[in-house]
């Protein structure tokens, strides 16, 4: 009777342990139909973004420049449209409008390889010239996380340019945030219609403070610089403006 006693705890304790142990056979893990994605990059979102919409105060009276962008799609492939433009009486005469409608591919980590038409409309000797490009370029993100766009241009003439665009935002706050901005002009041809020497045509340097009130919309105030050379810069004095100007300015900021 003992020893069948102590059988029967012996046997309970062994049962008890193999519960514990976990079965060799894996669980189903596979995912279920109604699981969502684990990374969303087929998903299609849209984004408007206007980086500078702003009154720049200067002797002359004042002007107004735009420079925004936006784009439709999933994280591989996306249809761009940008857009940038000023009135700017000290530089040149009256008008410079640009659109641009771009498909944009992911080419590797943190980089957009674009291309498509670009149109640009000026107003020279009181009349409106326009002209209609091919952009080929990048858009990205550079290490130290400057912004970076990079454009070619080639027009229905041959014309040959090529704009390149640097943005910094430095955090000063939570809301206050400093950005610095670069942007240079080049042209392999000279084309005075629309106020283009060959060469280096133009620097743009810039520091604009803002507030986000919200993240998606922030007033701003800054200065910016504008300096032509060479034969742009005679091309400008020619037409009565001033190669290098210093402009306070003053605009919004948003995005959606």
């Amino acid at each position: 009777m003992r020893h069948r006693l102590l059988l029967v705890i012996f046997v309970a304790t062994l049962q008890g342990v193999a519960a514990q142990v976990p079965s060799s056979t894996p669980p189903k893990l596979y995912p279920r139909k109604d699981w969502p994605q684990p990374v969303e990059d087929e998903v299609r979102r849209t984004l408007i973004l206007a980086d500078i919409l702003e009154y720049r105060a200067s002797r002359e009276g004042g002007d107004f420049r735009w420079d925004a962008e936006g784009w439709h799609g999933n994280d591989y492939n996306r249809i761009w449209f940008k857009s940038e433009g000023e009135r700017n009486t000290a530089l040149k005469a009256d008008y410079d409008i640009d659109a641009q409608l771009l498909y944009g591919r992911f080419l590797k980590r943190y980089y957009d390889f674009q291309i498509g038409p670009r149109i640009e409309t000026q107003t020279f000797q009181g009349r409106n010239v326009t002209r209609l490009h091919g952009a080929l370029g990048i858009e990205g993100l550079v290490p130290y996380n400057y912004d970076i766009e990079a454009l070619l241009f080639v027009s229905q003439n041959g014309d040959v340019s090529g704009r390149v665009t640097f943005t910094k935002d430095i955090l000063l706050s939570q809301r206050l945030i400093l950005q610095g901005r670069f942007e240079t002009l080049l042209a392999a041809q000279r084309v005075e219609r629309f106020t283009m020497g060959s060469g280096l045509n133009n620097l743009e340097g810039g520091l604009r403070l803002r507030y986000e009130a919200r993240r998606e919309f922030a007033p701003y105030v800054g200065v910016s610089f504008d300096r032509s050379f060479f034969g742009t810069a005679d091309l400008v004095r020619a037409q009565g403006g001033d190669p290098a100007q210093i402009r306070f300015v003053a605009g919004i900021r948003f995005w959606q």
